[in-house]
């Protein structure tokens, strides 16, 4: 028997141990981070908005000259077929596609096979729902999004890894960087939200739009919260009432410290967990829940 406790992956069309997942040294998906991703994910046998991160990341490989054989629908069951094989309740889903790589000889990437591949693995979480975050706000300057656009999930994280190592250093858990401007930009993975006098306001332009950041805008309005997306100062966001941010990798989080600055009382906030709590009850809705089939 197989070994699928710690996950699987979809690959050269079949399902195999997460651990037996290669893909060739020559794909520029290795070689030049040649590619677009979406992660999507299940939370007790649920998968949470999937439609939503089907599409975005057809449209990321549309804008990035990318296609793949497969319908949006028949990736949706390729998921589910991974979540079910892995038997994971509870998991951190990811689709991914290469630029693959060109003809023997050939530089030229309409050359190139796009390949298609996936995976499932335990649910990953940036932190715990009930553990504060503590963030490092870094000068380091976010690749602008003249020279690749950040609503097109990718690979070209070098920025956010050297920030996450300065965080480190200064006792922090995680970072955000900044644009030219100063202006906060985003993290690692995740989406950040200031709380000042019940005005909720996220970075607006030069990040990811995160399916989580658009879920977390919608229940605060539904919440009576006004919600204003703008630029950021790192000053603004270490004075403000509450900070958290929002991933797939686990949900609306808290921020309790910034540098070295207590944001509010250290610890989660009231509309922090307010919006925490509807946002895991979304899960339960059926408008926005896939249910996985693990009799197959």
């Amino acid at each position: 028997m197989s070994d699928y406790s710690k996950g699987v992956a979809f690959i050269d069309q079949k399902i195999v141990p997460i651990a037996d997942a290669k893909i060739s040294l020559l794909d520029w998906g290795f070689l030049h981070s040649d590619a677009t991703y979406d992660v999507a994910h299940v939370w007790r046998g649920k998968f949470f908005r999937l439609d939503d991160h089907i599409e975005r990341f057809y449209a990321g490989m549309k804008n990035l000259q990318l296609s793949i054989s497969y319908r949006p629908d028949e990736v949706k069951a390729i998921l589910c077929d991974c979540v079910a094989a892995a038997g994971l309740q509870n998991a951190y889903v990811e689709m991914i596609t290469t630029r693959g790589m060109p003809e023997a000889g050939s530089r030229d990437p309409r050359t190139c096979t796009n390949q298609f591949f996936a995976f499932a693995i335990p649910f990953v979480w940036i932190t715990p729902r009930e553990k504060g975050l503590h963030l490092f706000i870094s000068d380091r300057q976010r690749i602008p999004a003249e020279s690749i656009d950040p609503t097109i999930k990718n690979y070209q994280w070098l920025d956010l890894v050297m920030g996450q190592f300065e965080a480190y250093d200064r006792g922090a858990e995680s970072v955000v960087v900044v644009d030219a401007q100063g202006n906060i930009a985003e993290g690692p993975g995740f989406n950040l939200f200031c709380i000042k006098d019940g005005l909720l306001t996220t970075p607006a332009q030069g990040v990811l739009e995160g399916i989580t950041r658009k879920t977390a805008m919608m229940l605060a309005i539904e919440h009576g919260y006004e919600v204003t997306p703008t630029n950021i100062q790192p000053e603004y966001a270490r004075a403000a009432d509450e900070v958290f941010v929002t991933s797939t990798a686990g949900g609306i989080m808290a921020v309790i410290k910034i540098d070295d600055v207590i944001i509010g009382n250290g610890s989660i906030g009231p509309v922090t967990r307010q919006l925490q709590d509807a946002y895991w009850a979304m899960h339960n809705h059926t408008n926005y829940s896939v249910e996985v089939d693990y009799q197959k």
